[in-house]
């Protein structure tokens, strides 16, 4: 019997040195308590075995098939989300247009305007036979992007997936709906911050106060949007991958990295367009969309690049604990395909 960091009284498995896929089947069975601790591994092993990984799982190339999708599922998405509102607030179209502009945040403000632009028209004749429409669509093409989702990290967790199509696309369409409530709770929270914030200033008397109050309000909004960011990382990386066992982590190493790197990759972009914007002479009025595949290009390589980096920590684990137990394995660091 068999204890470390995994499942209490996890058992080993036979491994042997033709067969380093067993490191991944034993991860699927027992995976990490914790992400965090990295069991004696050094950073620098994590790290060189995270870019031959990388390499290994074409992550740039699945980056940008993931880019693709989450453009072809954007506009059905964002129309189908306006008119669910739309069933209970009259000014749904309206609504939904002032929690986009929070995007400005991490979005191309060129690329935002086309967003924008192209909501604005597919929900100003919306009808309820385009209610149903759009629902049916929207979850449809986006599911195809989770499904995209799924097979680019079972690539980086280096499994097959073994769910029938059927059970795979209904946790695509699940997920799909999860993130898309939690996109839509996101952008809320940093509208009622600032709704609140206008409140108390036009409420309180006391400049100071006043001023206070409003920092107050604002810094708890824009910690709840950073917490359900959080949560969506966890929820793709805990509901995309078609594991037979995973445990749900809050906040992961790579979760974080890859929250902290979307966020610097989104604003290197901005600075990078608002000096250097040549996008429009080099392809004129589809400009706007090229910056924003390129966006959604970085932003799969962020999500792709965080679920990477835990794997590899969990495989290093993997490994120590198997040679712990007297199975040989393959040297940490070494790229395992």
């Amino acid at each position: 019997m068999l204890s470390g960091p995994y499942h209490d009284g996890a058992q080993g498995v036979g491994f042997t040195e033709a067969a380093p896929q067993r490191v991944w089947d034993y991860i699927s069975r027992s995976p990490l308590r914790s992400l965090w601790d990295l069991e004696g591994t050094p950073v620098r092993v994590i790290v060189r075995r995270t870019w031959q990984s990388l390499r290994d799982d074409n992550l740039l190339g699945r980056s940008a098939e993931l880019g693709f999708f989450f453009l072809f599922a954007l506009f059905p998405t964002l129309f189908s989300a306006s008119s669910i509102l739309g069933l209970a607030a009259r000014s749904a179209s309206e609504i939904y247009a002032s929690l986009l502009a929070y995007l400005a945040l991490v979005v191309p403000t060129s690329a935002l305007g086309m967003v924008l632009a192209t909501f604005n028209e597919t929900t100003a004749n919306a009808t309820s036979g385009k209610l149903t429409f759009g629902l049916i669509a929207s979850v449809w093409s986006a599911s195809v992007g989770i499904s995209a989702i799924q097979d680019a990290l079972n690539t980086v967790y280096k499994l097959r997936d073994q769910r029938s199509y059927f059970r795979a696309r209904l946790s695509a369409i699940a997920l799909t709906v999860v993130l898309s409530v939690l996109g839509t709770l996101t952008l809320t929270c940093m509208l009622g911050g600032d709704f609140f914030a206008a409140l108390v200033h036009a409420k309180l008397a006391s400049p100071f106060a006043a001023a206070l109050v409003a920092l107050l309000v604002r810094m708890v909004a824009w910690t709840l949007a950073v917490a359900l960011l959080i949560m969506s990382f966890a929820v793709i990386y805990y509901g995309a991958p078609g594991v037979r066992a995973r445990r749900w982590h809050w906040l992961t190493p790579g979760g974080a990295l890859g929250i902290l790197g979307w966020l610097i990759a989104s604003l290197m972009l901005r600075l990078y367009l608002h000096f250097f914007n040549f996008y429009s002479l080099t392809y004129g009025s589809l400009g706007a969309v090229i910056i924003l595949l390129m966006w959604f290009y970085l932003t799969a390589f962020m999500l792709l690049l965080g679920a990477e980096i835990n794997s590899e920590i969990e495989a290093a684990a993997a490994e120590r604990f198997l040679a712990g137990s007297g199975e040989p394995v393959p040297e940490l660091g070494d790229g395992i395909v």
